[in-house]
């Protein structure tokens, strides 16, 4: 059989590279890269772009030198023939990202948007339900403020904040509870409601509508890709087994 790897005093076979890489979790990581790999195939750089991928590359590796270079990749067991692909695969990466679901961010972002909407809400929880319409009732007459109460009876970590949480997306809380915070009104303060073991006492404080920003552009791109991507692998994998 012939050799491929020497590991120690242990010599790895061609036949045993796949098992192996199953055995160790590996082969879909593999399955990945190739696939990422065909997909780029059909994304030529100009030569600028390759000399500004090169640069960009040398800058996060912070390789300033040849030996340097030629270090790095003795290290990861590399060939100077394999630098190409490795300096440039980013930038083709989201060239092809862009090009396969650019046109697709606007649908996609209004799918998505109720989780992506951002809230500040102060909350209090307790396990007895008395106690919970007793809190409430002095919070709604005002004979104590929602931060003081929740300093003092609120059995998590927002005590330590006057029970004040966020912001975040909604799609972070509790289902119930998001639906709560995305219906109600800024400054409404609902009345105790059974979340799991707790009794919940929350009031909205400001809410964030989700814009279509570059970040929030990028974030969905990124997220279709890997869809996509899981869904490659999968049925690759399911091919080979």
């Amino acid at each position: 059989m012939t050799s491929v790897l020497q590991v120690g005093d242990r010599t790895i076979t061609i036949d045993e590279i796949v098992p192996l890489l199953k055995q160790y979790g590996i082969l879909p990581q593999l399955v990945r890269e190739i696939i990422i790999h065909r997909s780029l195939a059909d994304f030529p750089l100009t030569q600028e772009e390759t000399m500004q991928a090169y640069k960009q590359f040398y800058e996060d590796h912070k390789l300033n030198a040849e030996e340097d270079l030629q270090e790095w990749l003795k290290v990861r067991g590399l060939e100077r023939e394999h630098l190409d692909y490795i300096a440039t695969r980013n930038i083709k990466l989201e060239r092809f990202k862009k090009s396969t679901w650019g046109d697709k961010l606007d649908s996609y972002f209004l799918q998505r948007k109720a989780k992506l909407d951002r809230v500040t809400y102060s909350l209090i929880r307790v396990k007895d339900l008395g106690i919970a319409q007793e809190l409430y009732f002095r919070i709604q007459e005002g004979e104590q403020s929602f931060s003081e109460l929740a300093r003092e009876y609120s059995q998590g970590p927002e005590a330590q904040t006057g029970g004040i949480i966020g912001p975040v997306e909604l799609g972070v809380p509790h289902p119930t509870l998001a639906n709560m915070l995305a219906t109600c009104q800024s400054g409404q303060l609902l009345p105790p409601t059974s979340l799991g073991e707790w009794t919940v006492i929350v009031r909205l404080e400001k809410f964030f509508p989700a814009l279509l920003d570059e970040a929030i552009q990028q974030r969905l791109i990124n997220e279709l890709f890997e869809t996509w991507l899981q869904t490659e692998v999968k049925e690759c994998l399911q091919q080979d087994s």
